[in-house]
């Protein structure tokens, strides 16, 4: 039972830190797909017994397999929203184009697609005993608590990890910078998000144009 209660336990967490990242790919690329070309032909030449189709989708009702991925998605929805508000026009018509992309990206990504999926993979990795046992545990009080509480306790590890990596980054880079001035003077790990200003790469410019000027010599006089 111990065996079975930390394989779960590894089990859950996994799958949520990578739905997690999965769905937090970068504005613009297109998303890796799940399977393979060759798995995915494997899958559709050799169909799933029945009969552990049936257990794996019983085993992802247990875990809330679909609201993770749905939770994943809404989480990436707004790390997409804070990026785009800092790149476009601070009014009416750049908050319109932010939620346009929102409302889109959320009807693009096809959750029921990603699960179908996942009973695929579930049928490559787990044996229908191992399903079997899974599926024992998760539908214990321990096993329903672990379900509901591991996503909590992996977002809370990711987000210290985060911050303990953010602040050794920021450790080391200010010690190499006292001992490299010259070389790290300009070094940065993040300039943080730069609301979009029209005319700022003119006015820039004409900045830019005044200084060389106020550098240039008088000109003689006679």
């Amino acid at each position: 039972m111990k065996a079975v209660l930390a394989l779960a336990i590894i089990y859950v967490g996994t799958f949520f830190l990578a739905i997690q990242g999965a769905s937090q790919n970068p504005v613009g690329s297109a998303p890796p797909s799940t399977l393979s070309e060759d798995e995915a032909s494997r899958a559709k030449a050799k169909p799933i017994d029945p009969v552990k189709d049936t257990d794996i989708r019983s085993l992802m009702e247990l875990i809330g397999a679909r609201d993770q991925v749905q939770d994943a998605v809404n989480n990436s929805s707004e790390q997409y929203r804070e990026k785009l508000l800092a790149t476009v026009p601070n009014n009416d018509k750049g908050q319109a184009f932010v939620t346009s992309f929102i409302e889109s990206y959320q009807k693009k990504f096809d959750v029921t697609q990603v699960t179908e999926q996942l009973v695929t993979i579930y049928d490559k990795h787990y044996t229908d005993d191992e399903i079997k046992a899974l599926l024992q545990f998760y539908g214990s009080p321990v096993g329903q608590k672990v379900a509901a509480e591991t996503p909590k306790i992996a977002r809370e590890i990711l987000a210290a990890s985060r911050a303990t990596g953010a602040r050794a980054a920021k450790e080391a880079l200010q010690a190499l910078k006292a001992q490299n001035p010259e070389i790290g003077q300009s070094a940065r790990l993040n300039n943080g998000p730069r609301r979009w200003q029209p005319g700022a790469r003119a006015q820039q410019a004409q900045q830019n144009q005044s200084q060389q000027a106020a550098q240039q010599p008088d000109p003689p006089q006679f």
